[in-house]
């Protein structure tokens, strides 16, 4: 690492990685470039493109920034996550819709990829008569002085690759969910962004003129934007964007080359992994659900919600898929977030959700002035669910810490002191089964005693008594295994719907849900049972259309779903593994990798008749069904060799 950037982290130090600053005393106060009529800027450029789910992701596991097929930034919140957007053109359009473009006049076609195994995102802007230029797109990721640097900055690298295209520069970042415009004040290499409770700062060495007029130039050479905290760069600009792109190429090749990844769909599994990676809110160690909130899981569902915070249902999914790959990192880092919720709850009631931040109360509310994906509002921040009762959450946080106590690469491993903690989460699921609660697919209006939930509260006591035995523990491991036991027996036969021929959604219910194929997933009845087995084939005619599969028979709150819930799908897939239809689950697999966008991301769900992606993105309950299909699907590396 160089001198000069060293005083470039060290300045980042002392911001706190904050995005809060003064003006500049030389800066300049220059008119807004939405005051230019849309006629004056449009002249031979294309319109936007239409709002899509064809979005490349870069981020840095501090914030994430969403790149359309143009290379125009349309959805990134700061300072965290969960922040407020300061790109919000995925969900508005119209004159005031926020977002960064670089533009090629004339344009024709694009294509778009990420350079291999990395998170680093290339776009390629052709005009009709074959010039085009080169957008590089990342957000710093990498080791310096003993901890990763990963400020809240977006690194943009646009060079000429044919011809002398000319170029327009748009960047009109908003504040407070679009209500409010920036003041605006230049320097002579700098743009600041000014409003309400922080500041941002673009750097660059491309004519600061033309980016605030949004006038086109022709762009003969390479430039550099950096764009994020208010603070002065101590190196040049050009330096410290290249800085920025060989280190963060270099960090995502060497992690990747790490992963324990399967002969077969290796490409896809490490694009799911790094996106699971940058799913991180590293800070903390809190893993969100997705990047994006209100996109509808149907077109003009009203299902919109907000999913930038941190499910313990989820969150394990998220780390037992990277532990399958050998990447233990993101499960220690998430058992420090859970560890703090864990203690806090003090034995008595937890939510299925919280803040990034360890936040609890997360009100849900419209954002009023925003339309909404392609029109279809509402536009909701917060989410309802951190009210519920959902009682699988216990057995959720024992599977994900259970691991802590078991495995001997990880730097703290837990043992005797840490276990009593644990047991008052298990005490919690016993006082909790077979009570009513909203269940993991968080109804708003209805209460049931949900299989799902009873099965999750086995789990808890039967993963405590395999954590006691360990331990050395015989008769905390005799008294959990007796719980276990006896939850076992009543679910299989309180969940049993003889009409049906399949075990059904709540106690005493004959409707169906695919949730109830994780029985097999977490050991409560094994696979080839003749009971489970009919359970898949009742499901298959009554949720499937075709390959995909939907959550639930049952009209909810906004009538029955239509749209496949991708993770049921990969549940289905384990499940046709493990019963012995290996074919079948390859198939169906093939079809879930067709669904993905061209960059390898898939959303929340599929509609099985267009195969358009609908819900927030990118889902990590998705990306997770891609790496667990992937490793029990695959031939063995020694088939190979």
């Amino acid at each position: 690492m160089t001198k000069n950037f060293q005083e470039v982290a060290a300045l980042e130090d002392r911001a706190g990685d904050s995005i809060a600053g003064a003006a500049g005393a030389s800066d300049k106060p220059v008119p807004h470039p939405e005051a230019l009529t849309a006629p004056s800027r449009r002249g031979g450029f294309a319109p936007p493109a239409e709002p899509s789910l064809n979005l490349g992701v870069i981020g840095n596991c501090s914030f994430s920034a969403l790149v359309d097929a143009r290379g125009r930034i349309v959805w990134c919140c700061l300072p965290r996550f969960d922040g407020e957007p300061v790109f919000n053109a995925l969900l508005h359009t119209g004159e005031d819709a926020s977002a960064w473009a670089i533009e090629i006049e004339d344009f024709a076609s694009s294509k778009q990829w990420y350079e291999p195994n990395t998170a680093v995102l290339r776009t390629q802007l052709f005009d009709s008569a074959g010039q085009g230029i080169e957008i590089t797109d990342l957000a710093p990721r990498f080791l310096s002085r003993s901890r990763y640097f990963r400020p809240l900055t977006i690194a943009r690298r646009v060079r000429p690759i044919q011809g002398t295209p000319r170029v327009r520069v748009s960047l009109a970042p908003r504040f407070q969910w679009g209500a409010t415009a920036p003041t605006i004040t230049r320097g002579s290499n700098h743009i600041r962004y000014v409003g309400p409770d922080f500041a941002l700062r673009l750097n660059t060495d491309a004519p600061v003129s033309h980016v605030l007029s949004g006038q086109p130039f022709v762009l003969s050479r390479e430039h550099n934007f950096v764009f994020g905290a208010d603070e002065t760069l101590t190196d040049g600009i050009a330096d410290t964007a290249r800085h920025f792109e060989q280190e963060t190429i270099a960090y995502w090749r060497t992690w990747s080359k790490r992963l324990a990844i399967p002969f077969e769909w290796q490409d896809a599994v490490i694009r799911a992994a790094i996106t699971l990676k940058m799913s991180l809110y590293e800070d903390t160690g809190a893993i969100v659900a997705a990047m994006t909130t209100s996109i509808p899981e149907a077109p003009g569902s009203q299902r919109n919600w907000d999913y930038r915070f941190c499910w313990l249902r989820d969150a394990f999914f998220v780390v037992r898929a990277l532990n399958s790959l050998s990447e233990v990192g993101t499960m220690e880092d998430y058992l420090r977030w859970l560890a703090n919720v864990v203690i806090g709850s003090h034995g008595e009631h937890i939510q299925p959700l919280y803040g990034i931040g360890l936040e609890r109360e997360l009100p849900e509310a419209f954002v009023e002035g925003l339309s909404g994906y392609r029109g279809m509002g509402p536009v909701r921040v917060g989410n309802q669910a951190q009210e519920h009762f959902q009682h699988d959450v216990y057995g959720n946080i024992v599977l994900g810490a259970s691991q802590a106590f078991h495995d001997h690469r990880l730097l703290s491993r837990a043992g005797v002191a840490e276990f009593p903690h644990l047991e008052a989460v298990g005490e919690q699921a016993i006082r909790v089964y077979g009570t009513p609660d909203a269940g993991m697919w968080e109804l708003r209006t209805r209460a049931r005693i949900h299989t799902s939930s009873a099965l999750m509260s086995w789990a808890a006591c039967d993963r405590l008594a395999k954590v006691a035995r360990s331990l050395g523990l015989s008769e905390r491991a005799a008294y959990w295994h007796g719980h276990s036991s006896r939850m076992r027996e009543e679910i299989l036969a309180k969940s049993w719907s003889e009409e049906r021929q399949a075990f059904a959604e709540s106690f005493g219910g004959r409707e169906l849900d695919a949730s109830i194929l994780l029985m097999v997933e977490v050991g409560l009845i094994d696979a080839r049972d003749p009971r489970f087995i009919s359970t898949v084939d009742a499901m298959e005619k009554t949720l499937c259309d075709g390959p995909y599969m939907r959550r639930y028979e049952a009209a909810d709150d906004f009538g029955k779903p239509e749209t496949a819930f991708n993770i049921c799908t990969f549940w289905r897939i384990d499940a046709l593994v493990k019963i012995g239809r290996k074919a079948e689950a390859r198939q169906i697999f093939e079809t879930m990798l067709a669904a993905r966008n061209p960059l390898g991301l898939l959303s929340e769900d599929t509609h099985p008749v267009t195969g358009e992606m609908w819900g927030n993105y990118p889902q990590t309950y998705s990306m997770v069904g891609i790496i667990n299909a992937a490793v029990r699907l695959s031939a063995p590396w020694d088939s190979c060799i």
